[in-house]
């Protein structure tokens, strides 16, 4: 595995077993993972709360069985904030694709399987071509995963965050009249998924991003100072772990353009 690029905040999150299961509930508000029985695979979180994505993506594989959710999840937070070359960052989505699809096979009762594997889809088509993904059916493959996760977990704000933008993106690339006959986006389901999501975890800055973004793309620029709003309140948000870091970052960056 090629070297990665460092979190840009080394050291200001330094979690151990103890401190990690005194704030797993908080921390994993969003994604309801349950804290781990097995010490390996506790470890490989502990390596991921406090930015260390490489090294907790060759513990969670080396731990397998539930390692493999906090490979999946490190690799794509990893990819989506600190990844700049294109072409890697696609494969890392794959990678984790691919994982989560094996994942399924040996725990389909497993809602990170499923919402992981929607996840990566979700990021890697948005870098490739619209068409492209609509003609390899990534976007209905993201749906059902999506929908299969909250079935399985309802409480899963992460999964309701990204079954909103689905819709919300849906809309603004093909239109609401496609969008609904055709992969079954409407903009009620959405803007319902949205607020569901930040009812579930109410100080969740990603939440409030992905909520401003698809407000208006479903809404238009007359939501633009409501969005601009949500997008101070993430920026002011105070995170608790290198993932959190990042999210509130790239608030603080959208803010300065």
């Amino acid at each position: 595995m090629a070297q990665w690029t460092a979190f840009p905040h080394p050291g200001d999150y330094a979690f151990d077993a103890a401190s990690l299961k005194n704030n797993w509930a908080r921390l994993h508000q969003g994604d309801c993972e349950p804290l781990p029985r097995e010490a390996a695979v506790l470890q490989a979180w502990v390596l991921f709360h406090n930015g260390e994505f490489q090294k907790a993506v060759e513990a969670g594989i080396q731990a397998g069985g539930d390692g493999i959710t906090v490979a999946n999840k490190a690799t794509s937070i990893y990819a989506n904030y600190l990844e700049s070359r294109e072409k890697a960052k696609l494969e890392l989505f794959m990678d984790v694709a691919a994982r989560a699809e094996t994942q399924q096979a040996a725990d389909p009762k497993n809602a990170n399987a499923w919402y992981w594997q929607a996840y990566a889809l979700g990021r890697y088509s948005q870098g490739i071509s619209v068409a492209k993904a609509l003609a390899r059916g990534l976007s209905t493959k993201v749906k059902k995963a999506l929908e299969q996760t909250i079935q399985l977990q309802p409480k899963h704000a992460d999964a309701h965050i990204a079954l909103a933008a689905f819709h919300a993106e849906m809309i603004d690339k093909v239109g609401a009249l496609i969008g609904s006959m055709t992969y079954g986006a409407k903009k009620g389901t959405g803007l319902a998924l949205f607020k569901d999501a930040l009812k579930l975890n109410p100080g969740s800055a990603i939440a409030m991003i992905e909520y401003a973004n698809g407000m208006v793309m479903l809404e238009s620029d007359e939501k633009m100072e409501e969005a601009t709003r949500l997008y101070k309140q993430a920026a002011a948000s105070q995170p608790l772990d290198a993932m959190e870091r990042l999210d509130v970052n790239m608030a603080k960056a959208e803010l300065e353009d």
